[in-house]
């Protein structure tokens, strides 16, 4: 088959010459994709435009929202949800599956050589100022000891893939990666608003997230207790991530607390229940350090429970992800992975990053200043897709603004080429258009590592934008894995 023996819905799709996740270079579906395509084509513009409303409207009666904070309002939405889904052939999946495996190994290894050792540091592998230096290094953390070495429990690799097809490492995310709940929701979408889709497609399933992830932390427990009890530990109701928590907690059957739950008697976490007190042996947090234990941390902090780290520190209680990781998922120090990676394990890095200038240093700042309007500029320390400066795409003025704040503080910077996105087709008000994509897949790590098939593939809605992130107008995709 080919794109010319497609007279229905995609017969007038065109990728725009980028490397297209339905169809690759061309002219035919990529392998693996062939039935999918042959099916979406039987319908019409109407049919899924119809079958996508009652997506949304799902969306809205479950309650699947996130919250976008402006300067006046706290505004809950839904994540737009696409109802063409990207998929993966098994060879595909199994690259990202090790490379991510292997680069959670490396995370892992890099956050306990800091926080005990630092052979990396003294072997001159990361200047020393760029670890110790992170306002999300933790010197509270040095010498704790975490079962297994293991700090991220749960992580997101964020990747994109070029105009060859290669995935690429865009950043890590180590401390409290959002989104699975989306993952897990879109594919119970899709079974029930497009059963004859995914009708005999061997799709690996989604839904045993919050199964496997109750077990990997379940293990993190201290070694003496025989039932460990996990909680999920919430800034509350009116945390942007809220519904998230809310599903990770039903998904594991565990219970969702606030920091006024906890109480932390003779160094061990105990939960309020209207039965009295009932031991916490493992935190599933989804705070950030600062708000963690008031004892140690911000002072004035009502989120997290006073005494929290007197009892981590006494291996009492696991805390997942591990404080002091955020340090691990710095953008500057993404840069140093692949090294990270051949110091700590041997081995070349399965998925490359994408090239990348630290600002920090001389060189890297002068390229960047040199080449930026063909450069995409980034502060290391945020996420969601702010801060950003795309300079192929910004005018003079927002080049100038970009120049100012490198020139004032040009180790808050790094810069990368602008990589060519792939292109998934997506329903807009105009019928099927190329949409650039991402995608994080979720990684859970206990005694060993087990990444979710598929993960969470995010779309820029707006037609020629790269950011896809929800809070600058993307959507999402279900993500099928073939077996």
């Amino acid at each position: 088959m080919t794109t010319a023996d497609l007279a229905g819905l995609l017969a007038k799709y065109d990728p725009g010459g980028f490397f297209c996740e339905m169809f690759g270079h061309g002219p035919g579906p990529a392998p693996g994709r062939e039935a999918l395509v042959e099916r979406l084509d039987r319908f019409t513009i109407r049919d899924l435009k119809r079958r996508a409303q009652y997506a949304e409207r799902e969306l809205y009666n479950l309650g699947i929202t996130f919250t976008v904070y402006t300067e006046k309002d706290q505004i809950d939405r839904i994540l737009p949800f696409d109802v063409i889904p990207r998929v993966l052939s098994a060879a595909e999946w199994d690259v990202v599956e090790r490379g991510v495996v292997q680069r959670v190994a490396a995370l892992n290894a890099l956050i306990w050589d800091v926080y005990h050792d630092q052979k990396i540091i003294k072997d001159g592998v990361i200047p020393a100022e760029l670890i110790l230096g992170s306002k999300h290094f933790r010197p509270e953390m040095q010498g704790i000891d975490v079962p297994f070495r293991n700090y991220c429990h749960v992580c997101g690799i964020d990747l994109v893939r070029d105009d060859e097809g290669v995935f690429r490492v865009l950043e890590d995310n180590a401390r409290a990666p959002s989104g699975v709940s989306y993952v897990v929701e879109n594919r119970h979408l899709m079974q029930r608003a497009f059963p004859d889709l995914m009708h005999s497609a061997a799709v690996r399933p989604v839904s045993n997230y919050g199964q496997r992830l109750g077990e990997a932390l379940a293990e993190m427990a201290p070694p003496e207790v025989t039932d460990p009890q996990v909680v999920l530990l919430t800034p509350g109701v009116y945390n942007s991530a809220y519904f998230e928590h809310i599903f990770l907690a039903r998904e594991m059957g565990v219970p969702l607390v606030e920091g006024r739950d906890l109480v932390v008697e003779d160094d061990r976490v105990y939960m309020k229940t209207i039965g009295g007190l009932s031991p916490g042996h493992v935190i599933y947090r989804r705070i950030n350090d600062e708000f963690l234990d008031p004892e140690v941390f911000q002072p004035d902090s009502v989120l997290g429970a006073k005494g929290l780290m007197r009892a981590y520190r006494k291996g009492n209680v696991a805390i997942a992800n591990g404080v002091g990781t955020g340090f691990a998922d710095d953008k500057a120090v993404y840069a140093y992975m692949p090294r990270v990676i051949q110091y700590f394990l041997g081995e070349d890095a399965i998925l490359p990053n994408v090239d990348t200038h630290l600002c920090r240093e001389t060189d890297g700042l002068r390229y960047t200043l040199d080449h930026l309007s063909e450069l995409v500029v980034k502060p290391v320390g945020e996420s969601g897709g702010y801060g950003i400066t795309i300079g192929p795409r910004a005018s003079k003025a927002e080049l100038k603004v970009c120049r100012d704040r490198l020139k004032a503080d040009p180790t808050n910077y790094i810069s990368q080429p602008m990589v060519r996105l792939s292109v998934s087709p997506t329903l807009v008000a105009r019928g099927v258009e190329p949409r650039h994509v991402d995608l994080r897949p979720f990684a859970v790590t206990g005694r060993e590592t087990w990444v979710l098939p598929g993960g969470l593939s995010r779309v820029a809605l707006k037609r020629g934008s790269m950011i896809v992130n929800s809070s600058q107008g993307g959507g999402s995709k279900d993500t099928w894995v073939l077996g």
